[in-house]
């Protein structure tokens, strides 16, 4: 069997769905296929464990992508044709301490700062001049975030012309503890901002990364942070109506194992069943640099295949609980914090500590004090479980490659880690017990790469490691970082492992748009019809 499409899409993780639905209301003839059972990748929201508790497998809270224009003039029409809404948090991020004293960052700033100065003025006054250069360097930052990036010459040089620019390329080359430390005098406000930036799974001493930094206050303080209504997959829904309703197909169960590639250019994808799928106009897929090789073969010249496998993913990766609860999770530190969209707790008291602990995960050890986040969605969506009942969301960082026994033991020992993180978050609730808990499900990163081993390779759900030398046009390598694949005309590539990173961006417009220039068609005029 075979079928002819103007394109086809390998992967219906959101990105590749983003790019396929733009260039379906370019009136593309597109179809995606998905390995999986069920479109969305990363975010996707499925009754795990019992009827009527529904988890985000991946990504839960959506933030980078509230900047992109696909969200912010619904150039898709994923809110007004498609049914995409979100809920928008006054708390946006929020810490529980040791003693359950607690931090609360608001998404008004003069709130976030009043919270700050509850342990130091100067922090709280250091934290306001951050956040509102924060949202004045955000226009300039964002217009870069979800369209083709400059070269890397260029960026750096246009950088370097302004006094903003240069202390962002300052920031960039940096670390995050560099920057904070030493801007702010109290450990729990240091504490505090840190484990917000390492939620990108980047370590907070590891250089080329201090960007975040100031890239967050800006985000959370102008467009606060969301989740769909009804979870994270309610993104992958809208994209789904917005693909079909523009006459596009989505086939599940389909898995792709080669690209073909005849004379030099990508007419197509060969599928498990040997099933081959063209695309007169070329080819679009979420390949990760490490796995070039597997669907290109002998297509891409050595070099370049060599410096994609040389691609560093990110140090640590993520172990998720996710629990079914009669009752709804109530916290001993109040009712406040239960509205953080995101919420971090401390099992230790220093930034020493801290450190200590994150070091763990580069030697690939767990550390004894679990690096924990995550919390009962139902506070902010009660929709995602049955009336009274909640749903907790339990995020532990943790290695890859475990020293004793590699990636492979996690089989062994995931549920024994799950129980003891579980003991952990019972300092923080009093309603983690036996009987109030009806159903886990638990996924180790080895747990994670099986779920999309084209995109999450070696646990990594960003793809790629947020270095310097991994960002912008240089993100994966400087090959593959124009969303093309030297030697190989009409593969665009698609995925978190691409610019601008991992998340949900909607960086699949970024695709579409190189697509749409080589194709000859005016992006502009055709998200306006």
């Amino acid at each position: 069997m075979s079928g002819t499409y103007d394109v086809v899409v390998m992967g219906a993780g959101h990105n590749g769905l983003v790019a396929a639905a733009y260039l379906a209301k370019a009136g593309k003839k597109v179809l995606v296929v998905e390995r999986q059972a069920w479109p969305g990748g990363g975010v996707v929201t499925r009754e795990l464990n019992t009827p009527g508790y529904r988890h985000d497998l991946h990504s839960s809270v959506h933030i980078m992508i509230q900047g992109n224009p696909m969200i912010t003039e619904d150039e898709l029409g994923l809110f007004s044709k498609f049914g995409l809404k979100y809920n928008y948090s006054d708390v946006p991020y929020a810490s529980i301490f040791n003693d359950q004293s607690f931090l609360i960052t608001y998404k008004d700033l003069d709130r976030a700062c009043a919270e700050i100065a509850k342990f130091s003025a100067k922090d709280a006054d250091t934290y306001r001049a951050f956040a509102v250069r924060s949202m004045a360097m955000l226009p300039m930052f964002v217009s870069g975030l979800y369209a083709p990036p400059l070269p890397m010459g260029a960026f750096i040089a246009m950088l370097d012309q302004s006094e903003e620019g240069r202390e962002m390329l300052d920031a960039m080359s940096r670390s995050s503890v560099d920057i904070i430390d030493s801007a702010f005098e109290h450990p729990r406000v240091k504490m505090h901002l840190l484990k917000l930036v390492t939620e990108n799974l980047q370590m907070p001493d590891e250089l080329g990364t201090g960007m975040g930094i100031y890239l967050m206050p800006g985000i959370i303080h102008t467009y606060g942070v969301s989740q769909p209504v009804g979870g994270s997959g309610g993104l992958t829904d809208a994209l789904v109506r917005c693909v079909e309703h523009y006459g596009g197909e989505i086939r599940l169960n389909a898995e792709v194992t080669k690209v073909i590639v005849s004379g030099g250019k990508a007419t197509g994808l060969q599928l498990a069943d040997g099933e081959i799928v063209s695309g007169r106009d070329g080819v679009i897929a979420a390949i990760h640099p490490h796995r070039l090789r597997t669907f290109l073969g002998a297509n891409v010249e050595d070099k370049v295949v060599k410096r994609a496998e040389r691609v560093n993913t990110s140090t640590f990766s993520l172990f998720v609980s996710h629990y079914d609860l009669k009752k709804q999770a109530t916290f001993y530190a109040g009712p406040e914090v239960a509205t953080a969209t995101m919420l971090e707790y401390y099992t230790f008291d220093s930034l020493t500590e801290m450190l200590d602990d994150f070091d763990c995960l580069r030697r690939g050890r767990m550390p004894k004090r679990p690096l924990t986040g995550g919390s009962d969605e139902t506070h902010a969506d009660p929709s995602r479980a049955p009336p009274g009942a909640g749903i907790w969301h339990a995020i532990t960082m943790a290695p890859y490659k475990l020293e004793d026994g590699g990636a492979a033991r996690w089989d062994e020992i995931k549920e024994e880690v799950a129980d003891y993180n579980l003991g952990f978050y019972r300092r923080f609730t009093p309603s983690l017990t036996d009987d109030n808990i009806i159903a886990r499900t638990t996924w180790s990163p080895l747990d994670m790469e099986r779920s999309s081993p084209n995109s999450f390779v070696n646990g990594d759900m960003h793809g790629a490691a947020p270095f310097m030398y991994q960002t912008m046009a240089h993100r994966p390598t400087p090959d593959l970082g124009n969303f093309t694949v030297p030697g190989v005309d009409g593969l665009y590539l698609v995925g978190p492992f691409m610019h601008p990173g991992g998340g949900v961006y909607g960086a699949g417009r970024a695709t579409a748009i190189k697509m749409f220039d080589d194709l000859g068609i005016d992006f502009d005029r055709a998200v306006r019809a």
